[in-house]
């Protein structure tokens, strides 16, 4: 089982959870390769398709801001029965519903494919703050929450959600060949929905976190500063650093080559 399979599970069960509570939920099935995904769209996807810049009077709808709330958060698996590729789910209003509008925003990409590994997470996890690469869409974003803004343009092109997952599944499945299915889930339902997503979201950070540091210290850097603002003695992480200062020790300890004396 990989890492993160029981954390796809709830997210499952929390899609499960909103319908039964009779929240707006609708499906979209679409094409699987990034080619036909791209044909698909309403606008312009890739590096440079757009400057990244969306003013607010140039807005149709905005997502995530931080009165309204948002949550995201990448998840990939070597089970690839565990992803339905190219399904879109969303959880409440699209944005062609919503002119003016500020939404909650939760977003979860999920990713799938035999030989995917640790050392695909980084480009994973960077890719889902896309700058420039969606015409018409703005992303303002600090790690685990996403703000983002819709312009005018694009709206008038049909830019919604389904447009928004089939651009994110092109640019994932372009950027990591490993991916053999990806699955988008949206939520705009309410600020208390995308809430309640921060519980998963949290110890998937907090296992993101220990996979970026392993994976540096593998290539022989300490990365290990921290900048969260704990104190050691009350941070959750504390037992991870510890063991991974242990390490270090142990590795630098070990005997070299024999230094030549210094020639008097």
């Amino acid at each position: 089982m990989a890492v993160f399979d029981v954390y796809i599970k709830k997210v499952a069960e929390y899609i499960e959870a909103m319908q039964a509570g009779g929240r707006q939920v609708r499906i979209f099935d679409c094409p699987i390769t990034p080619e036909r995904l791209l044909d698909e769209l309403p606008i312009k996807v890739g590096p440079g398709a757009d400057s990244g810049i969306v003013l607010r009077g140039d807005t149709f709808a905005e997502l995530g801001s931080p009165e309204a709330g948002s949550c995201a958060f990448p998840l990939w698996t070597n089970n690839t029965s565990l992803v339905k590729d190219g399904r879109i789910t969303l959880i409440g209003p699209d944005i062609l519903e919503s002119r003016g509008a500020s939404l909650p925003f939760g977003q979860i990409l999920i990713a799938a494919g035999k030989e995917l590994s640790d050392k695909q997470h980084s480009v994973l996890d960077e890719s889902q703050y896309i700058s420039d690469q969606i015409e018409g869409y703005m992303v303002k974003s600090t790690p685990g929450r996403m703000w983002t803004r819709i312009s005018n343009n694009a709206a008038e092109k049909g830019f919604g959600f389904e447009a928004l997952g089939k651009a994110l599944m092109a640019i994932y499945k372009s950027h990591a060949s490993q991916i053999e299915a990806m699955e988008v889930v949206f939520v705009t339902s309410s600020k208390e929905d995308v809430r309640r997503l921060d519980e998963i979201a949290e110890q998937v950070k907090k296992i993101s976190k220990d996979i970026v540091r392993e994976t540096w210290l593998a290539r022989g850097y300490d990365i290990l500063e921290c900048t969260l603002g704990w104190d050691c003695g009350s941070c959750p992480d504390k037992p991870v650093c510890d063991d991974i200062k242990t390490l270090i020790t142990v590795r630098k300890k070990k005997p070299g080559k024999p230094q030549a004396s210094p020639k008097k």
